[in-house]
């Protein structure tokens, strides 16, 4: 399988794409300025103890109070409490953290978290869960930083090896080694990537780690008040890189120099003999629009979702889970029994099923309803059929055999709001009205705007986007109505397609991308 990853930057976004054999896989679209991202770290004060709910809510500087339970405190969190007060205590020198009281091995699981918080207290939080809907972050007292190969849990002592690594002797280095050379006062979990690696290599990274956790300290230390953030995450196209990069990723195409940067860095570190597959891409079209990502996305989101031979899928959002129906559409094939079918349509919607799992990064309850099968031996191969395809998920989920009812259960672990991308799009020139200009004069409307761009404002460099089929009518023939444009206001034009846009729906750039404001009422530029 050839993996590859495709970064687009935009000024109030980073749109990340990963795509399997040229079929979209995962798609993430985050805005520039988010905050409260799941691994970020915070100097927190608790706001309000709950005790029906055995929990509490913590003030970290979001719309919504974050939400901490008692099960998430962890065997560390008193350790840590009593070396915060101690950080906090003397703003001038760090309490040396290799002199910390070590964390207790027993937790009560069924203690009270009346009797370890209090209204007011000052408390160091990791955030689990991003904001969902209503809900505030989810928060956790264990706190931990990830890396490529290891996981650093600070006021732990526990060396833990990935199940993945099967080898009994690879185990036992690994195991030996972490605890040779892993800080005191820390606990370390083995990823499944660290197999046959060399000592030095998870040496440094083990250093990268407990300096990260020391930089912490130094900020929860300095904090003026609580609400302050010590620790962010790495940013988005790190982290998926850091936990799915592999020799399997052909290419990773970024169209900002910055990124760029970073990820060549990042990989440069951890592989530098695969440095080369990092590619600035300089196109002049979009770099979705270059790598056919666009058209993935337009039509792999949505209610309905068509794969193989008509048939399709029908997805529901609720608050409490997401709903599935099967449908095999206009499909027959002449040739098969009406069991052969459903099972044929139902084995292609468990795959396409996966898919949409990791792209819309859905999450929480999932109920799908096949196409009734009869035969027992079909059912148990839909079910082993879904298996196989969620292997690939990094998100830990359950599967449960088909029901009575013909309905499968599947859950999955939930972090962040599921991706909706709006794919219906709204009219650009009625807004729904049902009348609009006519369309003959829609090329003359684009020669008004360009003549005031190149002769009224002086500027005879710029970029109009329009739709595919626009711009295919727009330079049709030996004289097109570009040349012509070009000849008549200058060869400093340039008229490209973006799949992005309504039919007649347009924008202007100038050469460094930046929009040119051309708005007129009841236009969208």
């Amino acid at each position: 399988m050839i993996s590859e990853l495709t970064v687009n930057v935009q000024p109030e976004s980073i749109q990340i794409a990963i795509t399997e054999d040229h079929n979209l896989v995962e798609y993430q679209n985050e805005s520039r300025e988010l905050s409260f991202a799941v691994g970020n770290m915070y100097l927190g004060r608790v706001k309000k103890i709950m005790p029906g709910l055995n929990a509490c809510f913590v003030d970290i500087g979001s719309e919504k109070e974050a939400f901490l339970h008692y099960q998430d405190l962890g065997p560390e969190f008193i350790a840590l409490q009593k070396y915060l007060k101690q950080v906090r205590s003397n703003r001038r020198k760090l309490f040396p953290f290799s002199k910390a009281t070590p964390a207790s091995s027993a937790f009560d699981k069924d203690g009270s978290i009346t009797s370890i918080l209090e209204q007011g207290q000052e408390v160091i939080v990791q955030v689990a869960k991003e904001p969902i809907s209503t809900k505030g972050p989810r928060l956790t007292g264990e706190i931990s930083f990830a890396g490529r190969f290891l996981v650093l849990i600070p006021f732990s002592d526990k060396v833990s090896v990935s199940s993945k690594i099967k080898a009994s002797e690879e185990r036992a280095r690994l195991k030996q080694l972490i605890t040779s050379i892993k800080p005191k006062n820390c606990g370390v979990i083995v990823r499944t990537v660290a197999e046959g690696k060399r000592a030095t290599e998870l040496d440094n990274e083990l250093g990268i780690l407990y300096k990260r956790w020391e930089d912490s300290l130094v900020l929860a230390q300095k904090a003026e008040k609580p609400a302050t953030l010590i620790f962010e995450e790495t940013s988005r196209t790190i982290a998926i890189l850091r936990d799915m990069f592999n020799s399997s990723y052909e290419s990773i195409h970024v169209n900002d120099e910055k990124t760029y940067n970073e990820i060549r860095d990042y990989v440069g570190m951890v592989d530098p003999e695969r440095i080369g597959i990092v590619k600035l891409y300089q196109g002049e079209l979009s770099i979705f629009d270059h790598f056919a990502i666009t058209k993935q996305i337009k039509s792999s989101f949505g209610r309905v979702v068509s794969y193989k031979s008509g048939a399709y899928l029908v997805i529901e959002h609720t608050e409490a889970l997401h709903v599935v129906d099967v449908n095999s559409g206009h499909r027959v094939n002449k040739n098969s029994t009406q069991e052969e079918n459903a099972l044929e349509v139902n084995l292609g919607a468990a795959d396409e099923l996966a898919r949409q799992l990791r792209l819309r990064d859905m999450g929480g309850i999932i109920v799908v309803d096949f196409i009734d099968m009869s035969l027992a031996e079909d059912r148990q191969k839909l079910y082993e059929r879904m298996c196989q395809n969620m292997e690939r998920d990094r998100a830990k989920h359950n599967i449960l055999p088909l029901s009575k009812f013909g309905l499968m259960q599947i859950t999955r672990q939930r972090v962040r709001p599921v991706m909706d991308v709006p794919v219906d799009e709204t009219c650009p020139t009625c807004f729904g009205k049902g009348t609009i200009r006519p369309s003959i004069l829609f090329t003359d409307q684009l020669e008004s705007k360009i003549s005031c761009l190149a002769e009224k404002l002086g500027n005879s460099k710029f970029k109009l986007f329009v739709h595919p089929y626009v711009y295919a009518y727009i330079n049709s023939g030996i004289m097109s109505i570009k040349r012509r444009w070009q000849s008549k206001f200058g060869w400093g034009i340039r008229i490209l397609p973006d799949q992005n846009l309504a039919f007649l729906a347009y924008r202007f750039t100038d050469r460094n991308g930046i929009e040119l404001d051309m708005k007129e009422e009841h236009e969208i530029i």
